[in-house]
């Protein structure tokens, strides 16, 4: 797998400058762009082809923030994959309530209620969000334990808060 961070030549981190990154990609993607190589052989333009469509989806991951945290915890082998990791206990008795709410909203829609529903989510993910965001930035989060260990937890409950709001919008859709 191609280093991302590597291929734009910019710092692993959570937050990074999008500017460098934006910029690094153009330059990139200007230089391997297949229409540069109409002319080259078959294979030179199959190889540009394919890098440029690394470079483009290397970009895609680390302009999104979710997508980033993902990809740096994979790298980093804080993330053991699909279905491995698990939540907090704690955590997942806090989402009981939600879960019994929209369990019952898909029996018995309640505009009100739902409005109630994605009002906890929000709070939830806001508490997620000032929780994480002090480890996130420190200088060099990335290779302290500590830190990744505080990532992948926030990871792991924000991608089930995004699952429950899923969830929920689809019984606001019934």
């Amino acid at each position: 797998m191609m280093k991302y961070f590597e291929l734009f030549d910019i710092p692993v981190a959570f937050h990074l400058d999008e500017a460098a990154l934006k910029t690094s990609f153009i330059k990139l993607s200007r230089e391997c762009h297949p229409d540069h190589f109409t002319l080259a052989s078959e294979e030179k333009q199959d190889e540009m082809l394919e890098r440029s469509t690394e470079i483009n989806k290397a970009y895609k991951v680390l302009g999104d923030f979710d997508q980033r945290l993902q990809y740096i915890l994979t790298q980093k082998g804080a993330l053991e994959g699909e279905g491995q990791d698990k939540l907090p206990q704690a955590f997942l008795m806090e989402m009981m309530d939600i879960n019994e709410t929209i369990m019952d909203l898909q029996f018995d829609p309640d505009p009100a209620m739902t409005t109630k529903a994605k009002e906890q989510i929000a709070a939830f993910d806001a508490e997620l969000q000032s929780g994480i965001a002090g480890v996130l930035q420190a200088p060099d989060a990335v290779n302290n334990e500590d830190a990744l260990s505080s990532a992948k937890d926030y990871y792991l409950k924000k991608k089930y808060l995004k699952r429950i709001y899923e969830n929920l919008d689809k019984v606001g859709r019934m």
